[in-house]
C-alpha cells in the first residue's frame, strides 16, 4: 500500500534541503504531483495530504478523470499536446507547460478568446535536441517567443524542458542551468505578455539538482504515487 502522505512529506523535506543548499526560499518552489495514469482516488488522497497542484499528460485521460476529482485541485497540463485537443483543456487547467510550436500557441489563443482571463503557458525547449522529445531549439526560442507574445489571449510565464535521461543527476545540471540562462535572456527583451517567472524542470530522479539551478515547478510522479503501470494495448 502506497503511503502518499509519507511520500509527500519526504519530498518536501528534500525540496527544503535543496533550497537551503543554495539559499533559496522553499516557498519559491512548487510541487506538481504527476498524476497521469493514476486514478482519481489517489489524487484525492494526495489532496487530503496537502498536495494542491497536479499534472496530467494525456488529454483524453484528463477529460475523463477530472470530473471524478471533487477536491478543488489546480490542474497543469504537462504532456505533448495536439492542436485539435486544446478545446478539452479550456477553463480546466491553470497552465499548459508544453507549448512547442506556433500553430499550437495559435489554437490555445483561439480557444481562450472564450475565457475572461488569458491562458498561462510555458514554452518548451528541447535542449538535448532529442528527436523523441518535443520543444523548440534554443536557437529558435527568441523568434518563437516574439511570435507568441503577439497572441493576445496568451501569457508566457516561463520555460519548460525535458532534458536527456542520465543515471547521474549531475549530468543533467548543465541543461537546467542553460534553461535558467535562456529565461533571463528572454526576460531582458521586455516583451509584452511575457514574464519569466517559472522554470518547469526536474522530476523524481533529478529535482534537487533542478531546484539548485532555479526550478520553480518540479514535476514528480513516481516518488509520490509509485511506479506507473503501463497501459495495455
Amino acid at each position: 500500500m502506497i503511503d502518499i502522505a509519507a511520500n509527500l512529506a519526504v519530498i518536501h523535506e528534500r525540496i527544503n534541503a535543496a533550497c537551503k543548499r543554495v539559499a533559496r526560499d522553499p516557498d519559491t518552489v512548487r510541487l506538481i504531483a504527476v498524476s497521469k495514469v493514476k486514478p482519481a482516488e489517489l489524487i484525492e488522497a494526495a489532496w487530503q495530504a496537502g498536495q494542491q497542484l497536479f499534472g496530467e499528460s494525456y488529454v483524453q485521460e484528463f477529460r475523463d478523470k477530472a470530473p471524478l476529482v471533487s477536491s478543488p485541485v489546480e490542474w497543469h497540463y504537462i504532456g505533448g499536446l495536439q492542436s485539435n485537443k486544446v478545446k478539452y483543456l479550456r477553463s480546466k487547467v491553470a497552465m499548459i507547460h508544453s507549448v512547442d510550436r506556433l500553430s499550437l500557441a495559435q489554437e490555445i489563443d483561439r480557444q481562450w478568446t472564450k475565457e475572461e482571463t488569458p491562458a498561462n503557458i510555458l514554452l518548451q525547449v528541447n535542449l538535448g535536441r532529442e528527436a523523441s522529445k518535443s520543444g523548440c531549439t534554443e536557437e529558435q526560442l527568441e523568434a518563437f517567443t516574439r511570435q507568441v507574445v503577439q497572441l493576445p489571449n496568451l501569457r508566457i510565464r516561463g520555460l519548460m524542458t525535458l532534458p536527456p535521461n542520465f543515471t547521474d543527476p549531475e549530468a543533467v545540471r548543465p541543461y537546467f542551468r542553460r534553461l535558467r540562462e535562456l529565461a533571463k535572456q528572454l526576460d531582458g527583451l521586455q516583451l509584452p505578455n511575457l514574464a519569466m517567472r517559472e522554470l518547469s524542470m526536474g522530476m523524481s530522479g533529478d529535482f534537487e539538482v533542478a531546484i539548485e539551478e532555479g526550478a520553480t515547478l518540479v514535476r514528480i510522479g513516481t516518488a509520490i504515487f509509485g511506479e506507473r503501470v503501463r497501459k495495455s494495448g
